[in-house]
């Protein structure tokens, strides 16, 4: 790794050319379990600070532990924020996730915080860790273009206005979350209704067509359907219930057995 110049960013590139990624949900604020997923093989880890106890002091110890691995780490923000999104960048987070965007002045409001000025609001500060404490002398002037931005799909709002949400400049992606928008069509709890299947699949056309890559979470593993119908990038799990299913089902083995 080069300490004098900014890395490009292989996610951003991945998604550009519309090439399968497959991440990890890592809700679990612990660095070793961060480095523990940074060596199984996944393209994009993502770090969950809306839905964990997760805070910015963990996300720059899980963010250290992927550095230099083969695996994109992603960090979702609690809420569309300016200080959360600056604070989360200067961590050295190279993509960032926001989650319930609902239309298009939300996407370049999200898009203005990860840009220095003229083209963004983000704050300037030059001796944080994103710039490797100055050491990359080229941060400056190639920051804008690499940072990764994907944007959360979570409402009936937000379909409505997708097609203007994907044409927003700096936008990488959207990604759907099926659990905030079965609520929001009305099937809380139900993501897998037809209904809210045929949602997401839509959004999945609608992002292709407008030409922008288009991911969801399949928490419980069922995700090739999702790849089949148009999605570049699915997080096909989570830490949390890889733990639940790897822990019953040894509980379940060795209770039988006795």
């Amino acid at each position: 790794m080069s300490f004098a110049s900014l890395p490009s960013n292989p996610l951003k590139q991945a998604l550009k050319e519309n090439r399968r990624q497959v991440g990890l949900w890592v809700t679990f604020a612990h660095q070793p379990i961060a480095e523990v997923l940074a060596d199984a093989g996944f393209d994009w880890l993502l770090f969950d600070m809306e839905h964990s106890p997760t805070d910015l002091v963990d996300v720059g110890q899980q963010l250290l532990a992927v550095r230099g691995r083969p695996v994109a780490p992603i960090v979702r923000v609690p809420i569309l924020d300016m200080g959360w999104i600056k604070r989360v960048l200067d961590a050295g987070a190279p993509n960032i996730m926001v989650p319930n965007i609902r239309n298009a002045a939300e996407a370049r409001e999200a898009v203005s915080y990860t840009r220095f000025a003229p083209e963004g609001l983000r704050g300037v500060a030059g001796s944080t860790r994103a710039g490797n404490y100055t050491r990359y002398k080229d941060y400056m002037a190639r920051a804008n273009d690499e940072i990764g931005l994907v944007l959360q799909i979570e409402s009936r709002e937000a379909l409505d206005d997708l097609d203007a949400i994907c044409r927003v400049p700096g936008v990488d992606a959207v990604f759907i979350g099926p659990s905030d928008l079965a609520a929001s069509l009305g099937y809380r709890g139900q993501a897998g209704h037809p209904e809210v299947q045929a949602a997401i699949a839509q959004a999945f056309q609608t992002a292709r067509a407008a030409g922008k890559a288009a991911g969801v979470l399949a928490a419980d593993g069922k995700a090739e359907h999702y790849f089949e119908g148009g999605a570049t990038m699915v997080g096909v799990g989570t830490d949390l219930h890889l733990l639940i299913a790897g822990a019953d089902a040894v509980a379940a083995r060795f209770r039988q057995a006795a």
